[in-house]
């Protein structure tokens, strides 16, 4: 059996990899080719070409390398057709690897799987429709969403969200963390700037300002900053200027393994986080870390953006907890001092969002089955 996937950031190559884990435990003669991270090669795929090259986001970022992401989708959809594989799995990254199932569904039979449903609940209803034209079935990350594709004939299987499943730091490993660092009992803030580069540029500088003014209403306060792989060399350089020096965690200089387990464990250390919005917010509540959610883009994306969206709150634990208890600031909203305000308030009395977290866990599949091998079973049961 031959399965052809395509990832594009790494979100999608977590999911990607949880997903070929299932594939390989249900069907062990399968064969995998396409784009991918390290987690999925880590599962045994061999990736065309280095995946960060279609990690990027908002409309003002594409638009200077719409040519060079152009060549790719065609180069990506050329090798699907050549490949003829039983099923094409796109792993979200909609905007390119929609076109390419496009592509590939204007030339062939091929059966086209797409996992992440488009968050048309939030904005741009109307991509259902246009998406069943080259889509055959959905893999859903969030269980509210199926009713939203079905409707417009494609097949759709809830399948959970792989966060669920992914280990959680021992109260000795986070011992541990503190301790190596110096932290001690001192209240630590964990800040994500974000894993692409266009969003790392824009907003580590003022996370730095926001830790300077935390510093100030906290004086004793700590921060950590694990950087995404693709961007660690940037992030390193950013915070350089920060008044308030962070513990740089960089997964480049040491071995995956060793950087995913100081990860976790600065993930569950963390007294409250600083993130930029998308699916770190479910990470952290896996923690039971709370967070402020804070991020930034062009004018024109927000512009965009903001007159197209359908929901209040971006914040996927508020959206599945169906509360709104983590605080939110985007785009003009994005301003230090009230972001700095938020996480003192939130170190001072974190309770309120802890009920959130669970209940997001909960409805995301937390004790069942695990979401890789649900949608790798969706898969084949598509297949026939």
């Amino acid at each position: 059996m031959k399965v052809f996937l395509v990832a594009g950031e790494l979100s999608g190559d977590r999911l990607g990899g949880a997903l070929m884990q299932g594939l390989i435990s249900c069907r062990p003669d399968i064969e995998f080719i396409g784009v991918g991270g390290p987690l999925m090669a880590e599962q045994g795929l061999q990736s065309l070409f280095p995946m960060d090259e279609l990690s990027v986001m908002g409309i003002a970022e594409v638009l200077p390398k719409y040519r060079h992401l152009k060549r790719r989708m065609h180069q990506t959809a050329q090798a699907v057709l050549d490949a003829k594989p039983d099923v094409l799995v796109t792993i979200d990254s909609p905007d390119f690897c929609l076109r390419v199932a496009k592509e590939v569904k204007a030339a062939s039979t091929i059966r086209t799987v797409h996992y992440v449903a488009p968050s048309v609940w939030a904005w741009r209803p109307k991509r259902a429709a246009k998406m069943a034209r080259m889509i055959d079935q959905v893999l859903a990350l969030l269980p509210f969403e199926p009713p939203y594709m079905r409707a417009h004939g494609m097949r759709c299987d809830f399948v959970g969200h792989p966060v669920v499943c992914e280990p959680i730091a021992t109260d000795a490993e986070v011992a541990e963390f503190r301790a190596s660092f110096g932290i001690n009992d001192a209240p630590l803030v964990l800040a994500l700037p974000g894993s692409r580069r266009g969003e790392v540029s824009r907003l580590t500088p003022a996370f730095g300002e926001t830790m300077r003014q935390v510093a100030a209403k906290v004086p004793n306060a700590r921060v950590v900053v694990p950087a995404a792989a693709p961007v660690a060399e940037m992030v390193c350089e950013l915070t350089q200027s920060w008044d308030i020096a962070p513990i740089l965690l960089d997964p480049t200089q040491t071995d995956f393994e060793t950087a995913q387990a100081t990860k976790r464990a600065a993930f569950r250390a963390a007294d409250v986080a600083l993130a930029a919005s998308g699916t770190v917010s479910l990470e952290l509540a896996a923690n039971q870390t709370p967070m402020v959610i804070a991020y930034d883009m062009s004018w024109l994306s927000w512009q965009i953006m903001s007159r197209a969206a359908l929901i209040d709150t971006v914040t996927l634990v508020n959206l599945v907890s169906d509360t709104r208890v983590v605080p939110e600031f985007l785009g003009p909203a994005f301003v230090p001092e009230n972001i700095a305000q938020a996480l003192v308030q939130v170190l001072q009395d974190p309770s309120a969002q802890s009920a959130a977290m669970t209940l997001t866990m909960e409805r995301l599949g937390l004790g069942q089955e695990q979401p890789g091998l649900r949608a790798a079973k969706a898969v084949l049961d598509g297949l026939g």
